[in-house]
């Protein structure tokens, strides 16, 4: 997820069979990117039931469904808009670009009005571009910090509620002998997410009020001085250099039980209690220059479906996503993936049935959440900079203010090009 789950370079691709539909036979291609981290927990055989499902309701059509790891989907979907061979529909981390270069159909074009209406208002405003609805919500995450509570307990520590809290608490936990105490994942995975968590609890962010760039704003030039200055250079981190750590890694120390703190979303949870741990979620601590009781919001992540213009696939494209998001489609592929549905409906549905309690927390951030800037066109782009360089910020030789001036010389450039 620019996406909201990594993939772990599984790719697999799959054509079911046909089924029932008023219009004859038709073929739509569907491209998805890989939420399993094993063959065991594939993505396709979520797709292979879904799709089967579908074409038996509508006889002549058939679903051919290609699988791509998160890694490669978005330049994948890119590289077939680019040789004008655009799937019907894909599944992806951005949309806008494809919106503002005409590509997509809007909501209102193959969406009935009651699946439209039916998207979380956040996500839904997110999808959207001069308020038309064109990048639809799969699932969604929001991001809490995660933190180990029998090294807390061990080392005599508290949550912590600001930096200098923060500061404290891994110093704590390295005395007593935790490896790493704060993992800090600026990697090429996913380095967007973690940059953007920490920018938000010191007033920051991507973007101004006006939903400008601001990426060398002062708060995130003061924000990656004081991870370099208090986190990395006093050695607090790890387990490899920041701009090296990718979250799958960051994810997997933190279960071995090897790093104390982590910001992570509900699969961890989940991942983590499975392995029997003691482990507990609160907000990211915040700068010592804001007030301690007032949260910043939390960083909200969704996963962007969107719908091509091809041919004369309109209505066909149509049937298929209001079957997507029937609250029993979609509702299956959050639980299986422990992410949060994008509907209204489903989220209630989720809520009723308890099957995971501990995803009430992440919803509840999920609801004031701050998302990635997706309805800017240059978005996929600049996220991918951000990814490549952000990590070099917080080397112990780099100046942060440099770093963030070069990511954001690059960002004009990408505006321009347009």
């Amino acid at each position: 997820m620019t996406a909201s789950m990594a993939a772990f370079g599984l790719l697999g691709s799959l054509v079911t069979g046909c089924g029932s539909y008023e219009s004859g036979g038709t073929t739509l291609r569907l491209v998805v990117p890989e939420y399993g981290d094993t063959p065991a927990t594939s993505s396709k055989a979520y797709w292979d039931r879904l799709t089967t499902a579908f074409t038996a309701a509508h006889p002549g059509t058939t679903v051919e469904v290609t699988i791509h790891p998160w890694a490669d989907v978005d330049r994948e979907v890119t590289r077939m808009v680019q040789e004008d061979n655009a799937p019907d529909v894909a599944l992806m981390g951005a949309y806008s670009d494809f919106a503002a270069q005409g590509r997509l159909h809007a909501a209102s074009e193959v969406m009935s009005i009651r699946t439209e209406a039916n998207f979380l208002p956040a996500l839904a405003d997110a999808g959207s571009v001069d308020g038309t609805l064109y990048g639809f919500p799969f699932v969604a995450s929001s991001r809490l910090l995660f933190y180990n509570t029998e090294l807390f307990e061990n080392a005599g520590a508290k949550p912590p509620k600001t930096w200098s809290d923060l500061k404290d608490t891994a110093m704590a936990l390295k005395k007593e002998g935790v490896l790493y105490p704060y993992a800090l994942p600026l990697g090429p995975e996913e380095a967007h997410a973690e940059a953007l968590i920490w920018e938000l609890s010191n007033g920051g962010g991507y973007t101004d009020d006006q939903g400008n760039y601001n990426l060398a704003s002062e708060q995130n030039i003061e924000t990656f001085r004081w991870i370099q200055d208090n986190l990395v250079t006093p050695e607090l981190t790890g387990p490899v250099p920041p701009a090296q750590l990718n979250r799958k890694d960051a994810f997997a120390a933190f279960l071995r039980g090897d790093v104390g703190m982590v910001n992570g979303y509900p699969s961890l949870l989940h991942e983590a209690r499975q392995k029997g741990m003691k482990v507990a979620t609160s907000r990211m601590p915040v700068s010592d220059t804001l007030e301690a009781e007032v949260a910043p919001p939390a960083v909200g992540v969704a996963d962007w479906m969107m719908a091509f213009k091809r041919g004369d696939n309109r209505e066909l494209v149509g049937h298929f996503l209001d079957f997507v998001y029937e609250d029993k489609n979609l509702t299956e592929f959050a639980r299986r993936y422990h992410l949060l549905p994008s509907t209204v409906t489903a989220t209630e549905t989720s809520q009723d049935s308890a099957a995971d309690p501990g995803a009430e927390q992440f919803l509840s951030a999920l609801r004031g959440a701050r998302l990635y800037p997706v309805d800017d066109p240059t978005w996929l782009q600049v996220s991918d900079t951000v990814k490549r360089n952000i990590g070099k910020a917080v080397a112990p030789s780099a100046e942060p203010k440099v770093v963030l001036q070069n990511i954001a010389e690059q960002a004009r450039e990408a505006e321009q090009q347009r």
